[in-house]
């Protein structure tokens, strides 16, 4: 792509930020929300099962990191991001034109909690989230700016986000999610309670001898009672320095 089309796309205060994977860039405002290492950690979990031609939605997408990041990570047949935020939801449409993949990857503007009157039943195989860690509005100054938005279930819960990706899973279909450990008993609960099996778990430790920060979830619609606990995954060999797991999720090595 021309340095003059990626002009038109990227407004004043944002930047474009390289993915290191098959060329794909993404335009951020550090100003407003930024990815961080928890996007990246759930799209090569979710990765793994995600077969070819699946169908895939992002709740809570944000800047459209997950979708664009699965676009590399998998054949996926359609990627969709779902924002409330306007200003996210456009940047991450500019996302999406910048790197030609509007055929492949939409972006559509709208409240996870109205998911059902966006989308048909059972439409879709895959359903994504990094949803917002921290109950309400605790210790918010401003509850509306986006940070906060991202952070605090300032527009919608848990149970909001477990309840729309059950509809809109068809039945066998895979909910991938991360989310904090501390909130483990309430997720696996909330889960079992809309018919969300969890199969598959992974914490992740940002060093070896800390506790997990991190934890990745696998549930299936309709799925029998078994789940499978992964290897624990360290994200710090030493300060600044990422394990070879990590380094291989962002394919540096």
């Amino acid at each position: 792509m021309t340095d003059h089309r990626q002009e038109a796309l990227v407004l004043p205060g944002e930047r474009v930020d390289d993915l290191q994977r098959n060329g794909l860039r993404i335009i951020q405002d550090p100003a407003r929300f930024c990815f961080g290492m928890d996007a990246v950690l759930l799209s090569g979990f979710a990765a793994e099962g995600i077969r070819a031609g699946a169908r895939v939605l992002d709740m809570g997408t944000g800047t459209g990191i997950i979708p664009l990041l699965l676009s590399a990570r998998t054949k996926a047949a359609q990627l969709t991001g779902l924002e409330i935020q306007t200003d996210s939801a456009e940047m991450a449409k500019r996302s999406v034109a910048l790197n030609g993949l509007e055929e492949r990857v939409s972006i559509i503007e709208g409240d996870i909690k109205e998911a059902d009157r966006l989308f048909a039943a059972a439409s879709f195989d895959v359903v994504t989230s990094n949803p917002p860690y921290m109950i309400g509005q605790h210790g918010l100054t401003n509850p509306d700016a986006p940070k906060a938005i991202a952070r605090h279930e300032v527009l919608c819960t848990f149970e909001d986000i477990v309840a729309q990706a059950a509809r809109a899973l068809m039945p066998g279909g895979s909910f991938f999610l991360v989310h904090r450990p501390f909130r483990l008993v309430e997720l696996m609960a909330t889960l079992t309670k809309y018919k969300l099996e969890p199969k598959r778990m992974q914490l992740v430790y940002p060093f070896i001898d800390k506790e997990p920060n991190m934890v990745l979830i696998e549930a299936c619609k309709g799925g029998n009672s078994r789940i499978r606990v992964e290897r624990p995954l360290v994200v710090y060999e030493r300060p600044g320095v990422y394990t070879e797991d990590v380094l291989e999720l962002y394919r540096m090595v």
